[in-house]
Order: C-alpha cells, then structure tokens, then sequence
C-alpha cells in the first residue's frame, strides 16, 4: 500500500510508504489538536512566564553566590545554569528538530508581546521595524553585549538583557499590531538563527496551494485563524517563519502538520527565496562574530594583544585606560570578586569580535563566491544558496559555543561528561558532512561533473575553516 504527498507550494513529492502515511496522518492529528485546544498551550506559557520572571528578576536582588555555592542550593547559580547551561543551547537543538515550536508553545517573550497586543493602539508597523538588517544587528549587539558586561556569569546583566528585550517586546506589542507577535516576526534577537536552523527540521506544517484553491472559501462571519508572528500561510513555502502553534492546522483542508526530508528546504525553497540578510547573518554572524564572542577570553591573541597595547600605552606615559573601568552595564566591573573589566579590555574585547567578523565573513564570503562562479557565470542568487548549505555548520559550532557553558556550570560542581571532547568532534564532523552533501544537491541544480565536485569542494574548504576555529578553541588553546 503507498500513499502519495504534496509539498508545500503543491510540489507533488514521490509515492511514499504507508508506514510513511501512517505517521504523516499521526503528526496531521498531532497539529489539529494544537489548534482545538489553545488554552492549554496558553497555560504553559503563563507557567513559563512565571517561572522566567523569577529567574530573570530575584536573583539579581539577591547577594552574589560564595564559592562554596552549588546549582541546586543557590537560586542565582540555579538560574544561570537553566538560562545558559540547558535553556539556550538546547533551544537551538529544538529548532532543528520541531522547528519553531519553542517560539509558538513555550516562550515566554513572545507570549507576553501577543497579550500586550491585546490593548496595542493599532499603528501600522513602521518601515524602520521590517528593515531586513535586524536579524543580523540584533544578534551583533546582544551577543557583544553579553561579552561586555559577562552575561554569562553575573545575574544583572541577565535582567539588563532578557528583561531589556522583554519590556521592548511588550512595548512593540502595545503599539503594534493587534493579537500579533511584531517583535517575534522582525525585531527579536535571535530570530533570524531561529528561522535559519528551523529549515533543517524533519517536520513542519506545509500547504497545499490546490486544495488550498479547491476548497469552498469560509462563509461570511467564520472567524479564521489568527497567525501571530504575521505568516502569509497560503504562500508558505518554508518553515522559517512558522511559530508551530497549530492555529491554521487544517484550514481549508490545505494545512497539515506532516513530515518533509531535513535537506528539503535548503534544496528546493531557499534557491527561489533569496535571502541577504539570511547570508549575512549566517557568514558573518553565526560563522564569524559567534566565533569571536567564544574565542576572545580563551585566546592567546587577544593576551599578546593586551601586553602589547599596555606596554606601548605605558611608555606613552598614559595609563588611564588601565587603570579605569565603567559601571557593570556597559562594562564588568565587580571589584569584590576581583573581576573587572578595564576600559583597554574592553576595546580590545570589541577589537577582537569585531576583526574575527570581518576577517571570517569576508574569507568566507569569497570561498562561497569561488564556488559560486565555480558553477558558471556570476549569480547572486546562486550565492544565496550556497551560503545556505552552511546552515548546519554554523549552527553546530553556536550550539557547541552555547554548550561549553553547560561543560563548565556542570564540572563547577564536580559533575565531569564523559566523552565531551568526543562528542565535539563527531557533532562538527556530522554537521561539515551534511553542509558539503547539502552544497553537493544545490551544485547539482546548476552543474554537474567537475564544476559540481568543485564546488562542493569550495563548501567543503568553508566548512573547515569554521571547524578550524572550534579546534582553536577546544582542542589547542
């Protein structure tokens, strides 16, 4: 027995098992009852929120923990390791699994953004709002940030951060939109990774336009489905946007939860959806500024860089920059724990992200060009795609990124992973593998024999060069 499927944009995709069929239908249901029963998606959130707001606001009124403190006897530490140690790295493990379901189901900004629209005051969303530079600048400035003031490790810079872009969410909620997610669809700092790691995930809701087109338009007065982040859902080709709620599941008869291969997006919808600020978040962003954010404390660079600026400011006879910090949110500064931050550390924290991210994103950006003209002539939309193959690589290395602080909450307390220098090794080897076989199925839409083995060769060499700065930072230093 087989059953056949359609593919988002009523792409007709080949005959498939009936096991296939069975589980298609399982997830169809799955879907169906994310939209029937709401309340109870909307009760976890508001646990959720709840429990983020205790999180993120008491432990910044409490004192700093002692040294003889532990994850599970001190709210503070506690917090710190359910923020960065299990909620970040494992949220964007989550988006390559059930895509957005995180951002539709669970999180608690975005909750908060949507009730506050309840009351917004209706005003059109301003072209400053949509413009596409956000997804990359965002994450730039909150990822800099975090550096700056050691988000990481001290509980207020954790209020001046996630509380920040809480109260900035509920403020576009009340001022944009009605019953929508403004901030989630073009302003939220992490967005754009969302909606680039979501394209690898196995399931999604996908529509098919001609039972879309086929069915009986809604009679007057039906109320239809509310999509909060602003989705077109008859024109959704893709899983980047999608928040996973379930409220248009089944509409028409054209929308259903179902299964799609992980390669699918990447392959066959992110040729025609061209995307520059997709390529400059992925280039410059996760592939190069991530990597300078993780590397800079652990660099032996950045020390001789400070040796040499200190000794040459010494012998100019100026020594204020050495001597002088600023206050905790702009720079980390707690004298009791004989952690500050000078204002030298900082310029040359900013020196270091920000030379990694040009000279990464540009080094990157011309293995991709070679590759794309490896292909034939010049075509930008071509490049697009490409940068799109090293969507997993660059994902793995945030995560591998986020994790470490995971490793190291973990080992404070004297629980030691086994095996993590393993596990490294075959997520970065898995994660390379799958770009170049993605970049293998893009070449192979343009060219074939030697330009495709080229440039799959190309996307190869960018792979390893993103890989090379991990083993910088795990294996050498």
């Amino acid at each position: 027995m087989s059953a056949s499927t359609t593919a988002p944009g009523s792409l007709t995709l080949p005959r498939v098992s009936s096991r296939r069929a069975v589980l298609d239908a399982r997830l169809a249901r799955f879907g169906d009852g994310l939209r029937r029963h709401g309340w109870i998606i909307r009760a976890i959130q508001w646990l959720i929120v709840g429990v983020y707001a205790v999180l993120v606001i008491v432990p910044a009124l409490l004192p700093l923990p002692g040294n003889a403190a532990h994850i599970w006897t001190n709210l503070t530490l506690a917090a710190q390791f359910a923020f960065w140690g299990i909620w970040w790295p494992f949220v964007l493990v989550s988006m390559v699994l059930v895509g957005r379901a995180w951002c539709g189901v669970l999180c608690p900004e975005g909750a908060l953004s949507e009730f506050a629209s309840r009351w917004s005051r209706g005003y059109a969303v301003p072209r400053w709002i949509t413009w596409q530079g956000w997804p990359f600048l965002a994450f730039a400035g909150t990822t800099v940030y975090g550096q700056m003031t050691s988000v990481y490790g001290y509980p207020k810079p954790v209020l001046a951060v996630l509380g920040g872009s809480t109260l900035a969410a509920i403020a576009v909620g009340l001022l944009y939109g009605r019953n929508k997610r403004v901030w989630c669809r073009y302003l939220c700092p992490v967005n754009g990774v969302f909606a680039v790691l979501s394209k690898l995930a196995p399931v999604s809701f996908q529509v098919d336009r001609a039972a879309w087109a086929a069915s009986p338009k809604p009679a007057r007065g039906t109320e239809a489905f509310n999509c909060a982040p602003l989705v077109p859902v008859k024109a959704m080709r893709g899983a980047g946007a999608c928040h996973m709620c379930g409220r248009c599941s089944n509409h028409r008869g054209a929308v259903h939860l179902a299964l799609r291969s992980p390669n699918h997006e990447i392959v066959h919808v992110a040729g025609e959806e061209p995307s520059l600020d997709q390529t400059i978040l992925i280039l410059f962003g996760m592939l190069a500024l991530a990597v300078g954010a993780f590397q800079w404390s652990s660099s032996p660079w950045y020390v001789d860089a400070k040796q040499w600026a200190a000794t040459w400011l010494i012998e100019h006879g100026t020594t204020w920059p050495l001597e002088h910090s600023a206050p905790w949110f702009v720079l980390t500064n707690y004298p009791d724990r004989n952690d500050v931050m000078t204002l030298l550390d900082g310029a040359l924290l900013l020196a270091y992200i920000g030379a990694a991210t040009v000279i990464l994103g540009l080094a990157l950006s011309a293995i991709v060009a070679l590759a794309t003209r490896l292909l034939g002539g010049w075509s930008l939309r071509r490049f697009h795609h490409l940068t799109q193959t090293l969507i997993p690589v660059a994902g793995c290395g945030v995560f591998l990124g986020l994790s470490a602080l995971t490793v190291t909450f973990l080992r404070g307390d004297g629980i030691v992973i086994p095996y993590v220098a393993e596990i490294r090794a075959g997520l970065l080897a898995g994660a390379s593998l799958w770009s170049v076989w993605l970049a293998w199925r893009v070449a192979g839409l343009s060219a074939g024999g030697f330009r495709r083995i080229a440039a799959s060769a190309c996307i190869a060499g960018a792979a390893a060069l993103s890989v090379a700065n991990w083993v910088l930072l795990f294996w050498v230093w």
